[in-house]
């Protein structure tokens, strides 16, 4: 079975691919979103991102990947617990998908077979401890998107039904993709979202000419293709666990914070989830450049995904929130 395309083959859309490798270094972050035209490599290049994630230390067979035995939940039936490494997973979470396959519920063949009242585990199970993807996020459900910020804001996943009463940790990264002219996203599911990016298509006949030739590539010359890319992708991999091992000794200077607070309060960023987004992604972004502190470049560098879907709506101002962004980062952090 063919692999996805590789996260270092995707042209351009460096604002996206950092974000992701953000995430990946720092979990905390909240997640990314990013939306723009259709055909712009989003939906590649999460799926491209498992092959980035380190492992997981998980006991094996646990439906919602506990790392120690201790954490596994009562209610699954298990014999020896023995621990062992694992890819992080990435879950799709579809459209259309019903409230039972998110949460889980009654397993039915249990019930009928063996009279037995049995839970059968959802996708918020499997994607504990990993991410959760959503594609067309701003088409999703109304009765979805209030179950997942529920679930976002506790971490945990409760099923009271059919006589059930079923809890289990259900902390993971969210990663939303769509396309803006099929409809806004809710501002609660909005604010979810740790980072925000716009991608567009290319805009350069060289970019355009370099898609086309890795594509094609990939289809015909798989082998090949992927012997260079996975090197690279290895790379990237090996960068992303060195940041995640020097991340909590990076020095968070008073004039780093005067600074991120003064960004935050001149662009008006709605409550205080910026100013603490903003921190995180400066810091991950440093510990990814194998940085000791935390700069004004990191900031600077991370200010608009950060804060982008966080600004109030200025009716008089029509160059939208990146200009605005840029144009206060330039200002505060000069």
């Amino acid at each position: 079975m063919k692999q996805p395309f590789p996260f270092s083959a995707i042209v351009g859309q460096e604002d996206m691919k950092l974000a992701m490798i953000l995430t990946a270094i720092d979990p905390s972050l909240g997640g990314v979103l990013v939306f723009g035209d259709r055909g712009t490599g989003k939906s590649t290049a999460v799926r491209a991102l498992a092959a980035l994630l380190p492992q997981i230390q998980r006991v094996e067979g646990c439906p919602v990947n506990s790392e120690r035995a201790e954490e596994v939940p009562v209610w699954v039936e298990m014999g020896e617990k023995t621990i062992s490494a694992a890819p992080t997973p990435v879950v799709d979470l579809p459209l259309g998908v019903t409230e039972d396959r998110v949460t889980g519920a009654l397993d039915i063949e249990k019930a009928l077979s063996h009279g037995e009242k049995a839970f059968q585990p959802g996708l918020l199970a499997r994607a504990n401890r990993g991410y959760l993807y959503i594609d067309e996020v701003n088409l999703l459900e109304d009765h979805i998107v209030d179950l997942l910020l529920d679930v976002a804001q506790s971490g945990e996943n409760v099923v009271e039904r059919e006589g059930l009463s079923i809890r289990h940790p259900a902390r993971f990264v969210l990663v939303g993709s769509g396309n803006p002219e099929e409809g806004e996203l809710r501002p609660q599911l909005l604010d979810r979202f740790g980072l925000s990016v716009e991608v567009t298509s290319p805009t350069t006949i060289e970019e355009r000419v370099e898609v086309i030739k890795r594509r094609d590539a990939f289809e015909t010359d798989y082998e090949a293709f992927m012997v260079r890319w996975k090197a690279e992708d290895a790379l990237v991999r090996t960068q992303i666990e060195a940041a995640k091992q020097t991340l909590r000794q990076l020095k968070t200077t008073e004039t780093a914070l005067t600074d991120i607070a003064g960004l935050c309060l001149k662009l008006g960023a709605d409550g205080l989830r910026g100013e603490l987004t903003l921190l995180k992604a400066a810091r991950a972004f440093a510990a990814f450049r194998e940085d000791t502190a935390i700069g004004r470049d990191h900031i600077r560098a991370v200010a608009p995904m950060a804060l982008r879907h966080r600004l109030r709506r200025d009716p008089l101002d029509d160059a939208g929130s990146d200009a605005r962004v840029a144009r206060v980062v330039e200002d505060v952090l000069a």
